[in-house]
């Protein structure tokens, strides 16, 4: 039963991730909607366009950073709550809106909502998986992203065949966000909390209980007890030394090197472009001459081959091959991708495109998603759940999602219109630029291979003794709590593994 139930789990939190997509995917349709423009008059390319989708990432922000107060405070369970009700709360707004003060005060929102889901749903998830399936079970979490975005896509496509002088085109797409949300309100507190949240707030007994339901096969006992007690002996060296507040985590070497790496891959998977082709694809279409319902259509397909993708990789691939290797691949897959791409825009005559040109300019821009699915979509929230310590894990977190992926995506949310108009084929090679001179190289000499290794263990990857050890500077830097901290050794087994690792990320 614990597999099935551990999937299963981690499918119904993803409930999150899919409003993710879904709210991240909804505008696209929406503003192409000829009554939404009418109704507010306003066009395809004005800055209220960036300010509408800069909005939901500027909400995004704070919500992921508040994330990791309510984690601690509140609970895995309690965080994922509040944001399934916010997002109600905002997607009632934006589809009873009667101006556009209303749509932003709505994707303000949505967007806090996702935030606090972005960066909640993957820690539970990795905290409930087991070593050997947690990138498939963090995995999940793009997957319902990618899910989201399909849904999106298709409820707008099917709005849209209403007339133009129907509000049904844009209300109803921002309306059906209000059925996943009620689904995770009303089913999440049946679920059981982290087993590292319930440890960590003297609830041993219930943890334990909470471990054999997610990883007791019938055979595995002594796994489940061994896993118990290294989560008991972690936490316990940690309540041996308060750590209080935020500044923390940029003091502790150690964690500062972990809390840089989470940052770094929410920022990289942002200048793979992924999100500025997800917000603006159907600009981008018409700068290759598709227009009308063939744009929609288009748009529609390219959301479908992403999590297509991602499947294949979570399920086939991702505890096999690891994280750098796809990373490092993706990367060099990606940039090859936006070159092609904006050599096709280069040469095409938007009043009379070639087909030709259309074709495969349609062609490079789904090459990105699908080499994006198979790398940096599921890995960029598997690495960073996996890299942060337990002492940090839920303000870690919660930073790197706010500023590694939400800030960065509201900096693109809202330049990009402009800069697809003015800059047109060039706009590309920024992304270009990027990943061949900081994403490439940063992931090739500092990145580590963190791959059926369990979450207590990872602390050997960036030079520390696992098993709640703390670093040995956390005294230099805190002048308060207990005065020393018992030694625990590792086991032999665990040390060698984590060596190994370690090795292999060389």
């Amino acid at each position: 039963m614990g597999k099935l139930f551990n999937i299963s789990l981690a499918l119904f939190a993803c409930t999150g991730s899919f409003l993710f997509g879904y709210d991240a995917g909804v505008m696209t349709d929406v503003i192409a909607s000829k009554n939404f423009l009418a109704f507010f008059s306003t066009s395809k390319d004005s800055p209220i366009i960036g300010a509408i989708n800069s909005t939901f990432n500027g909400g995004a922000v704070f919500g992921a950073l508040q994330g990791g107060l309510t984690m601690d405070r509140f609970g895995r369970k309690i965080t994922i709550l509040m944001g399934s009700l916010i997002c109600l709360v905002g997607a009632l707004l934006q589809s009873s809106a009667q101006n556009l003060a209303m749509i932003l005060v709505g994707r303000i929102f949505t967007g806090w909502a996702v935030g606090l889901l972005s960066m909640a749903v993957p820690v539970y998830n990795s905290e409930c998986a087991a070593p050997k399936i947690r990138g498939f079970i963090v995995g999940l979490s793009q997957q319902m992203i990618g899910i989201g975005f399909i849904v999106s896509t298709w409820v707008g496509y099917g709005s849209g065949t209403a007339p133009a002088s129907s509000s049904i085109q844009w209300r109803l797409p921002l309306a059906f966000q209000c059925i996943p949300c009620a689904i995770l309100a009303a089913g999440i507190m049946f679920m059981p909390e982290s087993p590292r949240h319930l440890m960590e707030t003297d609830r041993e007994e219930e943890a334990l209980r909470v471990l054999r339901k997610l990883h007791f096969t019938g055979a595995n006992d002594d796994e489940v007890m061994q896993e118990f007690h290294e989560i008991k002996t972690t936490i316990a060296a940690e309540k041996a030394i308060t750590v209080p507040g935020w500044r923390i985590m940029f003091t502790v070497k150690q964690w500062r090197t972990r809390l840089l790496h989470g940052v770094a891959v929410q920022c990289f998977t942002q200048f793979t472009g992924i999100n500025v082709i997800g917000y603006y694809q159907t600009t981008m279409y018409d700068a290759l001459g598709i227009t009308g319902n063939r744009n929609l259509l288009v748009a529609g397909i390219y959301n479908c081959m992403g999590p297509l993708a991602n499947l294949i990789f979570i399920v086939f691939m991702i505890d096999r091959i690891g994280r750098r290797k796809p990373l490092l691949w993706g990367t060099i897959g990606i940039t090859i991708a936006l070159i092609c791409e904006a050599v096709v825009n280069s040469q095409i005559d938007t009043e009379n495109p070639q087909k030709g040109l259309s074709i495969a300019g349609v062609f490079f821009l789904f090459c990105v998603t699908v080499i994006f699915s198979f790398s940096w979509g599921p890995i960029s929230w598997v690495y960073m759940s996996e890299v942060m310590p337990m002492q940090i894990r839920a303000r870690g977190n919660a930073f790197a999602t706010g500023i590694g992926n939400w800030l960065v995506s509201t900096f693109w949310a809202q330049v990009s219109p402009t800069a697809l108009k003015e800059l047109t084929w060039k706009f590309y090679f920024l992304f270009v630029a990027w990943n061949i001179v900081v994403t490439f190289p940063v992931v090739f000499f500092l990145f580590k291979e963190t791959k059926q290794v369990s979450l207590e263990d990872i602390d050997l990857l960036f030079g520390e003794r696992a098993l709640g050890t703390l670093p040995d500077d956390l005294h230099k830097s805190i002048t308060h709590g207990a005065d020393t901290v018992e030694d625990i050794s590792v086991p032999v087994d665990a040390e060698k593994r984590a060596k190994n690792e370690e090795g292999q990320a060389v």
